[in-house]
């Protein structure tokens, strides 16, 4: 079953708090709970899988208007990393267009997301590694919003080595800096960076993150650094040897 088919309809019954809570309710008439706490009813709702997917969706609407225009690609990229099939695309875009037109900035969205997944950073890590491929689906990204992920990054509690090594990853394997994306530095010994390397591999891997909530549909992208991350450390060993 698709993780898309109940964000709105199958949230009715539910206690949810912060921004998300306010959004959801004023799609489906207020039936939801709007609490004012900053989450603790929102961890209530349905399916960890479903809450990253939601996280996606608004944090993308978001990240459309930072340098001040929605481009087509930026749209098509939202639908197609997403994997939101057409009998659903209606139900995800009422989220996206109330998203994007809404007052309320990225922040409290952010902040809210940090709080749900607070003490699983790989996951948080993914949404900015999923923010980097919305932003480059016009072919670049801007100076507003690398600041916006850069943003985002620090209120999830991603350090600069972190956010650094993510934006890293996203390039090709013969562009990328190695030291860059294990977070180490060519000062450092073999056995050292060999430590980064295997911690790395076990917080991207792609079954754990699954496990922790990051859907099916858009594990593609983690895949994708999990390549950067193995590339790095072939580099590394090469130019050590």
């Amino acid at each position: 079953m698709s993780i898309w088919g109940s964000l709105i309809g199958g949230m009715v019954g539910f206690s949810l708090g912060g921004p998300f809570g306010m959004l959801l309710g004023s799609l489906i008439g207020g039936k939801i709970s709007r609490a004012r706490s900053s989450g603790a009813g929102f961890r209530s709702f349905g399916q960890p899988q479903q809450i990253f997917a939601l996280s996606l969706i608004v944090l993308s609407a978001k990240l459309s208007k930072a340098d001040g225009q929605v481009s087509k690609e930026e749209l098509i990229a939202v639908k197609d990393k997403l994997k939101i099939p057409e009998n659903e695309i209606e139900q995800v875009g009422k989220i996206f267009n109330k998203a994007k037109q809404e007052s309320t900035g990225y922040e409290p969205y952010a902040k809210q997301i940090a709080q749900i997944y607070r003490g699983n950073l790989n996951v948080l890590d993914e949404v900015v590694n999923i923010l980097f491929y919305i932003a480059e689906a016009d072919g670049n990204v801007s100076q507003s919003e690398l600041r916006m992920i850069e943003h985002i990054a620090q209120i999830f509690g991603l350090s600069q080595t972190q956010f650094n090594s993510i934006q890293e990853s996203r390039k090709s394997s013969d562009k990328l800096n190695p030291y860059i994306v294990l977070g180490g530095n060519p000062e450092e010994d073999l056995s050292s960076i060999r430590k980064k390397y295997i911690q790395l591999s076990k917080e991207n891997h792609p079954d754990l993150l699954i496990s922790k909530g990051v859907p099916p549909e858009v594990i593609e992208e983690s895949k994708k650094k999990m390549r950067a991350i193995n590339s790095a450390w072939g580099q590394i060993q090469k130019l050590k040897s």
